[in-house]
């Protein structure tokens, strides 16, 4: 029995992002530009599970040569948004678009004159229609047995944001060695340095 519950937690957020990677549009195409152009840092802001998502975020954005860095929305009310600039752009993070600290920092975000991309699962919610860009996913019901549990909405903002970050890796030419400048520790950075001591041994023949 365990084994089967196991199964249709995995293949609850599978269909997810399967029936997300289907209604990808010209939003995704706003967002990707709004980031190349950014001339700012890319601020990430969210709360309870969203805020981990979007610390995870900001890191990846980092670790790919996007200057990136994650605010808590109930901090940002409390002069941590004195960190953004007009010229950033901030990712805000609520599943429900409806969240009061979120919706807290887009009205500073707004006088400030950032511009603004909302992952959520409600476009029509008052996150997606403040936003310059909206990021929206489908889902039926949280993998968890209550459809409680902040699980498959989860994992589809974090694959949202991995969406982005690898895509802008490509719109930016960013390559390995690139990404070696940011992550030259731990075995994947002693990987890259074998592959660039390789190559570097191989042109000197």
């Amino acid at each position: 029995m365990i084994h089967e519950w196991v199964r249709e937690a995995l293949q609850n957020e599978a269909n997810a992002l399967m029936s997300t990677s289907e209604q990808v549009g010209e939003e995704y195409v706003k967002a990707v530009e709004m980031l190349q152009h950014c001339t700012g840092k890319v601020v990430v802001t969210g709360i309870g599970k969203s805020g981990h998502i979007g610390k995870k975020i900001a890191a990846s954005l980092s670790s790919t040569g996007t200057p990136a860095f994650f605010v808590h929305s109930a901090e940002a009310v409390h002069g941590d948004s004195g960190m953004i600039e007009s010229k950033d752009v901030v990712i805000l993070l609520s599943n429900s678009g409806e969240t009061a600290e979120v919706l807290n920092v887009l009205n500073i975000i707004r006088k400030i004159g950032s511009q603004c991309i909302a992952i959520t699962k409600n476009p029509e919610s008052t996150l997606g229609r403040g936003s310059s860009a909206v990021l929206s996913y489908r889902y039926e019901r949280e993998a968890d047995h209550l459809g409680l549990a902040p699980t498959t909405s989860a994992l589809l903002q974090l694959a949202v944001g991995d969406a982005l970050v690898v895509t802008l890796c490509k719109v930016k030419g960013f390559t390995k060695e690139s990404f070696h400048l940011f992550h030259p520790g731990g075995s994947l950075g002693n990987q890259l340095s074998q592959a660039g001591d390789k190559a570097q041994s191989e042109q000197g023949k």
